[in-house]
């Protein structure tokens, strides 16, 4: 039976970054957001002949011009809904002028509704192509959850080039290449995020989904040529950040630095374990560059305990040459100071390096210490689960351990509150509270107001999207604790494996090929215990059970070999 261990996080790279914030509440009736890049512009007056507007639409128009919103969205309602008696490319206009009223207002989500309607109806519509820029601009107000992507994929690549729209045109490639990459359109999603120059402020984003894109084309790919060709095109985009804040940096592209790192350490620990029963020489160098990497993302990042641990599994595969370091970041990730984080597949590995070098005590240790932390944490996380089966619940309930208030014992809390802090859910949550927003926004707003047909209108659009996106981010939640308790089950089982290959080395039955990588372990483990030296700007320490911060990321172990000894 040959061991083996799945690497549950080999390109597990965040897709989403926090790119849009919530928008602050807006005041009274003219509380516009001046400082929004939807009004550095106003989108170009149609030419098309619409009709002469009725006495109500060239009401709600000077309203509009005298920024007193809320009531000019009492009269533009009023033409929408036919009661005006304007024709239909005056309904179309006024459409697309309710949009922007609600986005002055602060409405995003309402003016989302209104220039939606636009783009379902296709190039029919008389805004059809001057509503994109306002799709540009709520892409900075509400996260992407809210289905701003999905209303910028109707567009074609050709008319996001109209001179219109110069000032937002890399903004709306970046989008309509994430567009096509929900959708796993890669070659159209690749060929958008690559068009962006680099003196774009959106390249940095371009670059880093483009690296995705490969990444996952790469991944899911069946094994050949192409797949190594994958990995490398990713590469070659993450390297294309870090060129470029070498050369010309700035405050975006620095965003994406550490995120490109750890990438760049993925995509070459991909390709080590992509060649490396056919080129172990060559795989072995892949692996020293994706430690190398890993080795550049700060220990004040947010990422960096990922890195140490990704490093963990490319040092393991590097060999016995590696074995000492491996240990030495598993002894970091397990240190009190990161007590609310968990890498469980950490002890795992820890077991597997000791049996290498037939350690078996300290193999069967380390699986005993794995089981008994989290077969228990298994059965919690069960019981969890099988408590909240609704999803509107289950989203009340993730609020709770996200703070710390879900009365769940105290490993359990932290472990299932770490699997909850993705970016992805994040973004869930933001949309949820940016609805509560508006939702209040309404409730505040003036009687008069609020006793209206469009406000009523408003009110019920708002509400369903709120229950709408609370079901969605509580399934998502759901989804989040369901992978955990799969990946530990996944793991306690390899943990068992583990464990009958153990007896078996003690009785000296294992196969020959794990035999034969024991008697190289052993080889090289005696000359790196010889060789194990510090530098001039390092000392040595011996560990005695208490934890320095400096000391993180540093230890080594001195690994006594046991192959071929009684």
């Amino acid at each position: 039976m040959r061991l083996s261990l799945r690497l549950l996080g080999t390109f597990a790279i965040v897709l989403t970054l926090a790119l849009t914030s919530s928008a602050t509440a807006q005041k009274k009736k003219k509380g516009g957001d001046k400082g929004s890049a939807a009004m550095e512009f106003q989108p170009e007056e149609v030419t098309k002949s619409t009709g002469p507007p009725s006495k109500v639409f060239e009401r709600a128009l000077k309203l509009y011009e005298g920024e007193d919103y809320y009531n000019a969205s009492i009269e533009l309602h009023k033409v929408i809904e036919g009661e005006s008696g304007d024709s239909d490319q005056n309904k179309q206009r006024a459409e697309f002028w309710m949009g922007k009223t609600l986005y002055n207002l602060g409405y995003f989500s309402a003016a989302l509704v209104y220039f939606g309607r636009i783009v379902d109806k296709g190039a029919s519509h008389t805004y059809y192509n001057a509503t994109l820029k306002w799709l540009a601009s709520l892409s900075r107000k509400l996260p992407e959850t809210a289905g701003i992507l999905e209303k910028i994929g109707k567009y074609q690549r050709t008319e996001l080039d109209q001179p219109a729209l110069e000032s937002v045109k890399w903004e709306l490639y970046y989008l309509l290449g994430r567009w096509y990459y929900t959708q796993g359109q890669f070659a159209q999603a690749v060929e958008l995020f690559e068009a962006i120059p680099d003196e774009s402020e959106f390249f940095a984003r371009g670059q880093f989904f483009a690296g995705v894109t490969y990444a996952r084309s790469a991944a899911g790919s069946v094994p050949g040529p192409d797949k190594e060709k994958g990995w490398s095109a990713a590469v070659k985009s993450f390297g294309a950040i870090l060129q470029k804040h070498e050369r010309k940096p700035d405050a975006v592209t620095k965003e994406f630095i550490e995120l490109a790192n750890l990438s760049m350490g993925r995509s070459f620990y991909s390709v080590g374990d992509f060649i490396s029963k056919r080129e172990p020489a060559k795989a072995a160098k892949e692996f020293a560059k994706a430690i190398k990497y890993f080795d550049r993302v700060p220990q004040e990042s947010g990422d960096w305990l990922p890195a140490l641990f990704e490093s963990s599994w490319a040092q393991f595969r590097m060999g016995a040459i590696g074995h000492s370091k491996a240990l030495g970041n598993i002894h970091t990730l397990n240190a009190p100071f990161f007590e609310n984080e968990f890498f469980p597949e950490s002890i795992v590995l820890k077991s597997v390096v000791y049996f290498y070098n037939c350690l078996y005590d300290r193999a069967e240790d380390a699986i005993k210490e794995f089981k008994d932390q989290y077969e228990p944490l298994l059965r919690d996380l069960q019981e969890l689960l099988a408590k909240h089966t609704d999803q509107a619940e289950f989203f009340e309930y993730m609020l709770k351990i996200r703070e710390g208030k879900a009365g769940l014992p105290d490993r359990v809390e932290r472990l299932a509150k770490g699997q909850l802090q993705d970016k992805t859910l994040r973004k869930h949550i933001i949309y949820v509270d940016e609805l509560e927003r508006e939702l209040k926004q309404v409730d505040k707003a003036e009687p008069a107001w609020k006793s209206t047909a469009v406000a009523g209108k408003i009110l019920e659009d708002l509400t369903l999207r709120k229950s709408l996106a609370i079901n969605e981010a509580g399934k998502l939640a759901r989804e989040r604790i369901e992978r955990l308790a799969k990946e530990i089950g996944s793991l306690i089982r390899q943990a068992e494996k583990i464990s009958i290959q153990i007896d078996y080395g003690r009785k000296g039955e294992l196969e020959e090929a794990i035999k034969k990588e024991q008697e190289e372990t052993k080889k090289i483990v005696e000359r790196v215990i010889e060789n194990l030296q510090v530098d001039d700007e390092h000392q040595f320490y011996p560990f005695t059970g208490e934890y320095w911060k400096d000391e993180l990321g540093y230890y080594r172990f001195r690994i006594r070999n046991r192959c071929g000894t009684r």
